[in-house]
């Protein structure tokens, strides 16, 4: 499981015209469901993004995580996060998980930290969307269930 994870001002999704989620401050998650991933890798990912210290505390410094923070976080599904570009031009999707496996692992990751306290908003699984991201800092960070990186 990967995800690309972008701390924000402001945050929203659109599905053909229409706001379907938004957020103010706190955080972005792209993530991206491999074809092995599990609940192992919903759990480890979803307590590593609730604990990232990714928000600035009174000195400045990136000390505070979203819930210290008062953030929420907008969780949208990205299968191009499993794109494999080695080979060619055109990206192979070989490694991510097909469509039934990957909704329901999504589901279970924002499950996961809504029982941990957060407000968590989403886009639409499988729809083409449009998201907005004001990013601060800008800060963009990349997780991998597997520690590829």
């Amino acid at each position: 499981m990967r995800a690309v994870v972008q701390r924000s001002q402001r945050a929203r999704v659109e599905v053909e015209g229409k706001i379907v989620g938004r957020i103010e401050k706190g955080m972005v998650v792209f993530l991206g469901i491999g074809a092995g991933d599990g609940e192992q890798d919903c759990r480890y990912l979803a307590a590593k993004i609730a604990d990232l210290r990714i928000f600035e505390d009174r000195d400045g410094r990136m000390n505070c995580s979203v819930r210290e923070a008062k953030g929420e976080i907008l969780c949208v599904s990205q299968f191009t996060l499993y794109g494999d570009c080695r080979k060619g031009r055109r990206p192979s999707f070989v490694a991510a998980a097909p469509p039934e496996q990957a909704k329901a692992l999504y589901e279970r990751f924002c499950e996961l930290l809504r029982e941990e306290g957060h407000t968590v908003v989403t886009g639409i699984f499988q729809a083409m969307m449009g998201v907005m991201v004001h990013n601060d800092g800008p800060v963009t960070i990349l997780l991998d269930s597997r520690k590829t990186f």
